[in-house]
C-alpha cells in the first residue's frame, strides 16, 4: 500500500478499476426483468393474472399510457393460487403469443373484458370464439408438450424471485438512473408522474 502511495498514478487507476468494477457488480445485481427491454429507456412492467379484477381495470391504464409515451409495455404471467382459470388462461395466452405477440396480448385483454362470465367450465369456449374471431387455429390440446406452462412458470418463479406479494404488481423502469433503475406504482393515478420522472435525465 505504501508502494502504491507513493506511486500515486497506479493507486489512482487501482481506485478507477476497482470503483468500475463495484458499478458493474451493482448494476448487475439488479434483475433483468427490472430493466427496459432492448432498444428502450423506460419501460412499464407488469405482472398480472387474468383472473385478478384489479389487474383487469389497470389494465387499459397500462396500455393507454405506453401508447402516450410511446414506450413498451412487457407483461408478465403471475396467476394466483388461489383464482381456478388463471392459470389455464395464461397457458392460452402464451398459445396466441407463439403466433404473435400481438395476438397473445389482444387474447389477455379480450379475457379481461370477459373475465366476469368465465369460469372453469367455459374459458375454453371463450379462447375458441377468440381464435375464431382472428383467423387463427385453437388446438384441441393447446400444450401438448408442457412449453407454455414452463413459460407461465417461469415467469411465475420470476416474481417470486422479486418478492411480489400482490397483483397487479406495476414498475417503471429506466436505464437512466443506474442509482434507482425501476420504481412501483402503488397508485394508477401517479403512474404518468413516474414515467415523467423516470424519463428525466
Amino acid at each position: 500500500m505504501k508502494n502504491l502511495l507513493k506511486n500515486r498514478p497506479a493507486f489512482l487507476l487501482l481506485i478507477t478499476l476497482f470503483s468500475a468494477v463495484f458499478c458493474a457488480w451493482a448494476d448487475d445485481s439488479v434483475n433483468p426483468v427490472l430493466r427496459p427491454p432492448k432498444g428502450a429507456q423506460v419501460a412499464i412492467v407488469v405482472f398480472e393474472d387474468l383472473q385478478c379484477p384489479q389487474c383487469r381495470r389497470v389494465a387499459p391504464i397500462l396500455e393507454q399510457a405506453s401508447k402516450t409515451y410511446k414506450i413498451p409495455l412487457v407483461r408478465h404471467d403471475f396467476p394466483l393460487p388461489m383464482h381456478n382459470w388463471s392459470y389455464q388462461a395464461a397457458v392460452m395466452a402464451r398459445y396466441f403469443d407463439s403466433i404473435s405477440k400481438g395476438s397473445g396480448n389482444d387474447f389477455r385483454d379480450y379475457i379481461f373484458a370477459n373475465q366476469l362470465e368465465i369460469n372453469p367450465q367455459n374459458l375454453r369456449s371463450y379462447a375458441e370464439k377468440f381464435a375464431s374471431e382472428h383467423k387463427v387455429d385453437f388446438p384441441f390440446v393447446v400444450d401438448p408438450q408442457g412449453k407454455f406452462a414452463a413459460e407461465v412458470n417461469a415467469d411465475r418463479d420470476i416474481g417470486r424471485t422479486i418478492k411480489l406479494e400482490h397483483t397487479p404488481t406495476v414498475y417503471v423502469v429506466s436505464s437512466r438512473h443506474p442509482d434507482k433503475p425501476y420504481v412501483e406504482m402503488k397508485d394508477s393515478n401517479q403512474l404518468y408522474v413516474l414515467i415523467d420522472t423516470m424519463m428525466k435525465e
